[in-house]
Parts: structure tokens; C-alpha cells; sequence
């Protein structure tokens, strides 16, 4: 290396000297030719902020962990982390500009676009929803799959969320319509197994490590899994990639760098995710994320393990299957149902990520 930059050691070797050091031993003040050319290439600090739909489920997973590992710092970012229960209450503060990214399901993008505005997917991190559909044990015997929701209280995070959309792509999937299902906002986590105990939704969807406490409990019984591609397409009639990281299409145009090394850390993340073990994934993540049960906290993660994106790429045809979706209900889509796709994602960054 050294023999590339014979002028850059040659300088460095001036200024150890000057400083009181020898040329094979620079002093505390100096540094190496390697270490002047790490400095003077390391990007320009920068500020950021990324809205998550709930940072400690584990369908967000990787926002949390690309900090835990250090890679939004090797790409010289301070991160600002923020904690939104809703992806859709994300999508709306990313198109207001008051966060720089946002992290929530991919199909929003597609229902801005359709409003008249644009946020646009850079990264994906789930090629699937990590979604499951519980019922309440008081219902499990009447209630066996979507056909049996004619008149049930289905639980969603909010509504208008990507949780909501889901609800009803299964309801319709199953020959309901749209009314014959009540559908109540749940949230997650506790505020999710309080309703269901308590009888105020009767099925509801939700993320581990949710489900399987309610499953240890008894209080919840799987009913549909959207952790994994064979059970999605199953499910929904095709693959749906959900949690994503987007920005405003202006926001992009104008940060580029930025934005690159954003989805630099991601995909670094996602590819240090397919090389690593669930328990060393959880040995990264904060210890309040197990919820008391760290075992439990891996053996969710190793039945989630397929809802992981490899590269961060969109799923080829996906766009268009949650498109088709999207109009079967989604008013705006409805009123403007000739959606030019290619603003709602890319793949730019991704396919340059170092």
C-alpha cells in the first residue's frame, strides 16, 4: 500500500519528524500514510433522523441492529432513531419533512403516489410482512381462517396502517367484503394482548415477539403465518415486501450521498443478517427487546428468519401484485389507479452499496 503514495509518506515522515517523532515511529500527534488516507476519504459527518414503525418488533429489526453494529457510524452518520408505533403515522411525518427517512411497509408508497405525492422506497429490508394473524381462544373454535371473519372485531396497529391493508387483502382474498368485517385499532405489543383478552377484537394481527408470548399464555392461537414466502403467497396469492426504508423523492434528489450511504449501512446489515446466527442477531439488540424471555426472543426470531431481504432489492413483479391489491380497496388508488411505480421504489442505491 505505502509503495502506491511514495509523496503522502514521504510528507508524513516530514511532519513526525517536525513533531518530535522518527520516521518509523510517528509520535502522538501524527499519523500514518494508511490513517491520512482513511481521514481524507472518510465521508463529511452528517445528521439524520429515521422514524420506525415500532423499534422493537421484530419486523424492524434491522434499523435497530445497523446501529447496534456500528455501520451507520462507519459511514460517519449520527442517527436519530425514533420510535413511532404506526408505520403509517412514519409515512405521514416523512411526507410532512419532519424526519429525514422513514422505516414502514412498502405499500405506502404506493398509496402517497396515488394522493399526489412521492416518498420512495431506497432499501428493502422484508421480503415479506413477518405478519401473523392470532385468535382469541374464545373464538378459536368458531374462527379457522379468514372465511370465518364475517362479523368479527379484527384487530390492526391503526388503521390505514400496512397492518389494516393486510387485513383486508385477506378478508378479500377470502371472498368477504370489505363490510363484513369490523376492523378496530389494536396497536402492539401489551396494548394488543389487553384487547384481545378482553374480548374487544376477536382475531389481529400482529409481529413476534408478540405472538409467541400469546402463545405461551394460551390467550392467542396462530391462525395465519406471513413470516415466510411459501406461507405469504399462500396467504395473499403472491410475495408482498413490507418493511422498507423510504424518503422523500425531493429529499433524495437533493442528499444523494447521503442517501447512498444510508442504504450502504443497510445492506450491510441485511448481509450480516443472512451470515449470523438468531441468537447472535439478539446478543446485539437491546435487552428489554426480549421482553423477559430472551429464549423465546431467538426461537420467534428462527421461525421469522425468511421474512429477511438478502440484498435489499425489491422483489421482482411485487409492485405491481401489491398494486393490483391496493385497488380492490384503497380510495386513493381507486381514484387515481394509473400509478407510475417507478417513483415508489428503487433500486439505485442498493445496486451501488459498498
Amino acid at each position: 500500500m505505502r509503495s502506491r503514495f511514495p509523496a503522502l509518506v514521504l510528507i508524513t515522515s516530514l511532519i513526525a519528524a517536525a513533531c518530535g517523532g522518527s520516521a518509523g515511529t510517528p509520535g502522538p500527534a501524527t499519523t500514518t500514510a494508511a490513517g491520512t488516507v482513511a481521514a481524507a476519504t472518510k465521508p463529511a459527518p452528517a445528521k439524520i433522523s429515521i422514524m420506525v414503525g415500532g423499534l422493537n418488533k421484530q419486523i424492524y429489526l434491522p434499523n435497530k441492529l445497523t446501529e447496534a453494529l456500528g455501520y451507520f457510524a462507519d459511514q460517519n452518520l449520527t442517527v436519530d432513531l425514533i420510535d413511532e408505533p404506526s408505520g403509517k403515522d412514519t409515512t405521514v411525518e416523512v411526507v410532512a419533512g419532519n424526519v429525514d427517512f422513514g422505516s414502514g411497509s412498502y405499500d405506502h408508497t404506493i398509496d402517497i403516489a396515488a394522493a399526489g405525492k412521492s416518498i420512495t422506497m431506497v432499501t428493502l429490508l422484508l421480503q415479506e410482512p413477518g405478519e401473523f394473524v392470532m385468535v382469541a381462544k374464545q373464538k378459536a373454535d368458531t374462527i379457522k381462517s379468514p372465511k370465518d371473519w364475517k362479523g368479527a372485531n379484527a384487530g390492526v396497529t391503526a388503521l390505514g396502517s400496512g397492518t389494516h391493508t393486510l387485513m383486508r387483502v385477506m378478508a378479500i382474498k377470502a371472498g368477504l367484503a370489505l363490510s363484513d368485517v369490523n376492523y378496530v385499532a389494536a396497536g402492539a405489543g401489551d396494548t394488543f394482548i389487553a384487547a384481545m383478552k378482553q374480548g374487544k377484537i376477536d382475531v389481529g394481527i400482529t409481529t413476534q415477539p408478540t405472538v409467541l408470548r400469546m402463545q405461551k399464555t394460551g390467550d392467542g392461537l396462530l391462525l395465519v403465518d406471513l413470516s415466510k414466502p411459501e406461507t405469504t403467497r399462500a396467504a395473499l396469492g403472491g410475495d408482498y415486501p413490507f418493511i422498507s426504508v423510504f424518503a422523500r423523492a425531493d429529499y433524495i434528489a437533493k442528499n444523494k450521498d447521503i442517501v447512498q450511504r444510508v442504504v450502504n449501512a443497510y445492506v450491510k446489515t441485511l448481509k450480516w443478517i443472512g451470515t449470523h446466527t438468531p441468537l447472535e442477531i439478539a446478543e446485539k439488540l437491546p435487552t428489554d427487546y426480549y421482553g423477559g424471555d430472551k429464549d423465546g426472543y431467538v426461537q420467534a426470531l428462527k421461525d421469522s428468519m425468511g421474512m429477511f431481504s438478502p440484498d435489499g432489492k425489491m422483489t421482482k413483479g411485487a409492485p405491481e401484485f401489491e398494486l393490483s391489491l391496493l385497488k380492490q380497496f384503497n380510495e386513493n388508488v381507486q381514484k387515481n389507479p394509473n400509478i407510475d411505480l417507478s417513483t415508489t421504489y428503487t433500486d439505485e442505491y442498493v445496486n451501488a452499496a459498498k
